[in-house]
């Protein structure tokens, strides 16, 4: 053997070790050290590890859900953010994030209907969307529920006209994400300078009220039935009469009732 085949022999796994292997993909499972922090942090962190933000929404409990997308890796992940604090990141598809392929049910059953052109377009709604978080793998019932959902969260008629379950739960979805969506409006029109509650559901019971107070509300009734308590609230200034639910020590519903006998 030549003393030249031997070098390129000795000197071949050297190359094949310089060879640029392709990083993993970053997972949900990867980042739960970031679990438990502050959602600034938590942002700053995503960031640095080459995660995009795309998009987010706040439900009526007061839970954020954003999704972010890692280019480099072809990777999405959500968070799930609560009072600051981010509770849980999970893997979610490429739907979610706004790309196509291989990345779940919904961009192959998205992509079946309209191609992955459009796949950001018309997926409006996300995986948090669902009872089980995930979208449907049926190309037909994901495009149901989207039309549901966006029935609902545009204050369209109901008009399920394929009797669908998968519509309806997507109306529901899209009523109550229009719910969370308009919490900051108090219900009424003109220019009357109202003051926001609903954004104290979900609120210790103690701090709650006490921001009730500060905001101008003034308790006129309470009553207890079982172990929940209700609470009617006041406002002079605004003529808003605002029913509080209370339970396991916080603030479960704050209603706008309009009139109540001591609302005066």
């Amino acid at each position: 053997m030549s003393r030249n085949t031997i070098g390129r022999i000795v000197a071949l796994p050297v190359m094949l070790s310089l060879v640029a292997t392709p990083a993993l993909a970053e997972k949900a499972d990867q980042l739960t050290t970031l679990t438990g922090l502050e959602a600034a942090g938590v942002e700053s962190a995503l960031q640095s590890r080459g995660f995009k933000y795309i998009t987010s929404d706040t439900n009526t409990m007061g839970y954020t859900y954003a999704y972010w997308w890692d280019t480099d890796d072809k990777n999405c992940v959500r968070t799930e953010t609560y009072r600051g604090t981010v509770e849980t990141i999970v893997d979610a598809s490429d739907s979610d994030c706004n790309h196509s392929g291989g990345g779940g049910d919904a961009a192959a059953a998205v992509g079946v209907i309209a191609g992955a052109a459009i796949l950001g377009a018309l997926l409006s709604h996300k995986s948090h969307h669902h009872e089980d978080d995930k979208h449907y793998s049926d190309s037909k019932d994901e495009q149901r529920y989207e039309d549901g959902y966006n029935d609902g969260l545009y204050n369209a008629p109901y008009h399920n006209k394929h009797d669908s379950d998968a519509y309806s739960a997507g109306y529901t979805a899209g009523v109550d994400q229009r719910n969370a969506n308009l919490r900051h409006h108090s219900g009424r029109g003109g220019y009357v300078d109202t003051a926001d509650f609903k954004d104290l559901r979900g609120a210790r019971a103690a701090g709650g009220m006490d921001e009730l107070e500060r905001r101008g509300f003034r308790q006129v009734d309470n009553f207890t039935s079982g172990n929940t308590r209700y609470s009617i609230q006041y406002r002079p200034a605004s003529r808003q009469c605002v029913q509080v639910t209370i339970a396991d020590g916080r603030l479960e519903s704050l209603d706008d009732i309009q009139t109540h006998p001591q609302c005066r």
